[in-house]
């Protein structure tokens, strides 16, 4: 197979226009993947994009993970298999609302990080990525007998600055593995355009939007006359719903009124739609949006309002698109899709459980400090960090600080909250009483996902725990223990479940499920507080009664016949004494 980008793209000499749909294999469980790829096809589409997440891939500097859902190979094995052609986007950066827009937290380690830079440091790490994961992704161009087509040098560079060394490295770097093109994709005006891309490298130019495909279109059109180019236009993401936050209503996207865009872009060029699955955001990894004073981070499913739901299920916006391509590309194939399954596996009552504060020096070794650390400096990447001092004498505090902490903290002054503090609260001050001659003042600091997007993703702004200090009166207080609560399979089995339960504290609950067959199922976490499920050792992700979702999606991948093992980690105090599962998503 033959493929060329002139006036338009060309396989094997033919004219064709690529209809893509965004498929992310790390928020989708890899027993679904083939069935989102053929529903993919069935919709009309003859192409599946992908990114490529920096951080699942290489979690600790020099450790790489691509088993499990991170198995990019065997997704895109599946792919060919189906015959459908392949954009990757592998760029160091990809925003995505996942956390730090997939680039790795050990990156923070580093106090002089410049993240999308020329920071030594920063292209160094980029390099030794790449020299893992570029060889496995090359053999699948289609200069080598595959079908990938097309492959990203940065994601909306031209949002984020307009170094073109930096580019220029991207480049070099990704054409020591690759031979087909490359491509960058800006949002769809001059300013972003003329920042983001690289003319004068031969480096493809798309844009991204979701409606009035004329006017960014035009920009485009500009853009190519302007550097004397004519090459096909393509929306690289075609935003046809939109992500949510945690405490507001979920985003609706009008069917029709969708399809109808769709059709004007497909008018003019090639369409990528993002999302055409969007997921689940697994573990720890949701991100974050930039809301100016405060933060929001992204809830766990990854609906996206896309044509096909978090689970898998084709929607009316599906079918509505899935017409429109029939009208407007006549020779795109289409067919009925598939349609997956959703399973009740019952209620169990919760028979163990143990105080966070009772198992504590267990399940985490503690790192000593004279003061607070943030998490990134004691090895942490995700999750909670505990922090820990004594306070002498029985005494009135009249003002307790804590300076610059992310995300959201709770204080415990002898194991009983005395103050939960988030957003705009964060760093108020507040009084306590001292009832002991040596008191034990605890932080739980949870990170909620580190911004994916925009002038906060300067690395100082994306260090999370206590960045500064906690401080009484005027004064910090030192002499610190921190620590580290990821959460991960081997500190989850360390847990001592015989231990004391302490009422209104952290907590966590084990339940054990006997299944004879395993299936896609919803826990119902309305009763719940706040915190994160694990399902036999695996991060489920995170529920809060913020909403507007009350239920985690847990697909058939992560149960086993047999014995299974649900731990949740409950941070607001709420007792939990059953669990229910459902068929369907419990919403606000």
């Amino acid at each position: 197979m033959n493929f060329e980008i002139k006036e338009e793209f060309y396989v094997d000499g033919q004219p064709i226009k690529l209809i893509s749909g965004a498929v992310h294999y790390f928020r989708i469980a890899p027993t679904h993947w083939r069935q989102t790829l053929q529903n993919l096809q069935a919709m009309g589409c003859n192409c599946v994009e992908t990114y490529v997440p920096w951080n699942l891939h290489e979690p600790e500097k020099g450790t790489f993970d691509f088993t499990g859902i991170a198995d990019v190979t065997k997704f895109l094995d599946i792919a060919e298999e189906l015959g459908l052609y392949i954009i990757v986007r592998p760029s160091p950066y990809i925003c995505a609302e996942w956390d730090f827009g997939g680039l790795p937290a050990w990156l923070l380690t580093d106090p002089s990080m410049r993240i999308r830079s020329q920071h030594p440091g920063y292209l160094q790490a980029v390099k030794e990525y790449y020299q893992v994961l570029l060889p496995k992704l090359a053999p699948y161009q289609v200069t080598r007998g595959g079908n990938l087509l097309l492959v990203q040098v940065e994601n909306e560079y031209g949002s984020y600055g307009e170094d073109k060394t930096y580019l220029k490295f991207l480049v070099a770097e990704l054409q020591r593995y690759f031979d087909v093109p490359l491509v960058t994709s800006d949002g769809g005006w001059a300013e972003v355009l003329e920042a983001g891309t690289l003319p004068q490298e031969g480096i493809l130019a798309t844009a991204n939007f979701g409606s009035d495909a004329n006017e960014n279109f035009k920009w485009l059109q500009n853009y190519q006359e302007k550097n004397g180019l004519k090459e096909p236009y393509m929306c690289m993401e075609f935003w046809d719903g939109w992500f949510n936050s945690w405490g507001k209503p979920i985003i609706r996207r009008d069917p029709q009124e969708t399809a109808e865009e769709v059709r004007q872009v497909l008018k003019k060029g090639s369409i990528n739609f993002y999302m055409f699955q969007g997921g689940t955001n697994f573990g720890f990894y949701n991100g974050c949006s930039d809301a100016g004073a405060t933060n929001e981070p992204q809830i766990t499913s990854y609906d996206y309002d896309a044509p096909l739901t978090e689970w898998g299920m084709p929607t009316e916006k599906y079918f509505a698109i899935q017409k429109v391509i029939q009208e407007e590309v006549p020779t795109a194939k289409t067919s009925k899709p598939v349609y997956p399954k959703t399973t009740y596996l019952g209620s169990y009552a919760v028979k163990e459980s143990v105080s966070l504060f009772s198992v504590l020096e267990e399940i985490s070794e503690p790192i000593i400090n004279d003061y607070t650390l943030p998490m990134e400096k004691i090895g942490q990447n995700l999750g909670y960090t505990l922090y820990r001092s004594q306070l002498l004498n029985k005494r009135h505090i009249a003002k307790m600080k804590v300076v610059d902490g992310l995300d959201r903290v709770q204080f415990f002054m002898n194991q009983q909250l005395i103050a939960t503090q988030y957003q705009a609260e964060l760093g108020q001050e507040f009084s306590c009483d001292l009832t002991q001659e040596k008191n034990e003042l605890s932080l739980l600091v949870e990170n909620m996902g580190r911004n994916n997007y925009g002038p906060k993703l300067v690395a100082d702004s994306q260090r999370k725990g206590i960045r500064s200090g906690v401080m009484e009166d005027i004064h910090y207080i030192s002499d610190w223990e921190h620590y580290p609560l990821e959460l991960r399979p081997e500190q989850l089995a360390k847990i001592d479940f015989t231990k004391e339960t302490i009422a209104k504290t952290p907590s966590f609950y084990k339940i054990e499920l006997l299944l004879e067959e395993v299936g896609n199922t919803f826990l119902d976490c309305s009763t719940f507080g706040k915190g994160v499920v694990f399902v036999n050792g695996e991060n489920m992700g995170r529920y809060w009664q913020e909403g507007p979702t009350h239920s985690l999606f847990i697909p058939d991948f992560f149960w086993k016949k047999g014995i299974n093992e649900v731990i949740i980690f409950e941070t607001e105090g709420v007792p939990i004494h059953e669990i229910h599962f459902s068929e369907t998503p419990i919403m606000a």
